[in-house]
């Protein structure tokens, strides 16, 4: 787990005078951040944006866990496959969006938004 925080702005100027802030936390593994999310109680994350192929656990399986676990904490999932049947698995998991690569950063914003909100 990386334990860099940031500070991450969303939007133009004026959104930034609104003083919207998401602190972002990496982890390099679905294990990692299982760890994480169960160091903190409550867990202070409002999102989870998980890729679908990553090392160890796959992201279906780190949205399955996290749900099961933290059933009010939003997960996205990423991919740089748009195939049906992930998408179907994981919106039947309950997974908030699904985006595919390349991202399309004003989607992505505008979904930050929604989910965070």
């Amino acid at each position: 787990m990386m334990n860099k925080m940031l500070n991450f702005y969303f939007g133009n100027g004026s959104e930034k005078k609104s003083g919207m802030v998401l602190w972002l936390v990496f982890a390099l593994s679905g294990e990692d951040a299982m760890k994480y999310l169960q160091s903190i109680s409550p867990p202070d994350v409002v999102c989870i944006l998980s890729d679908i192929n990553m090392p160890g656990m796959t992201g279906i399986d780190l949205l399955k866990m996290v749900k099961e676990k933290f059933p009010h904490l939003k997960v996205c999932m990423i991919t740089a496959y748009g195939d049906d049947q992930n998408f179907k698995t994981a919106m039947a998991y309950g997974a908030a969006e699904y985006f595919t690569k390349p991202l399309d950063f004003e989607k992505l914003q505008k979904e930050m938004f929604a989910v965070t909100a």
